[in-house]
């Protein structure tokens, strides 16, 4: 069984910083990509940031320049570094694995995080 814990989100003012971790655990070989969505109130689930196990990335147009997204494969681990925040980045943000693999043949294609809530005030 694999799961992914989220840590790091919280309240911050309008132009602050967060760090958000997601940590993956259980019998794992290893992941191809890693990375995190957010859902707004009443709005679609939407990918912020993607990083595969080489290190390649994607951003969403919305936070390019403010946002990085890194992770250490060793641990199993992807961080969201956030800077500038805005109010429209107020969402819970999700964790997500996709294919994790946990032998060398078997793998689970979608893994996703309990969420953690950003609130960012104005």
């Amino acid at each position: 069984q694999v799961q992914l814990v989220e840590s790091g989100g919280g309240l911050v003012q309008s132009g602050g910083s967060l760090r958000l971790s997601c940590a993956a655990s259980g019998s794992i070989v290893s992941i191809n990509n890693m990375g995190w969505y957010r859902q707004a109130p009443g709005k679609r689930r939407e990918l912020v940031a993607v990083i595969s196990s080489t290190g390649t990335t994607n951003y969403a147009d919305s936070v390019k320049g403010r946002f990085t997204i890194s992770r250490d494969n060793a641990k199993n681990t992807v961080y969201l570094q956030m800077e500038g925040l805005k109010p429209e980045d107020t969402a819970v943000y999700y964790c997500n694995a996709f294919k994790v693999y946990y032998s060398a043949t078997d793998f689970k294609y979608d893994v996703w995080g309990q969420g953690t809530q950003v609130t960012v005030s104005s």
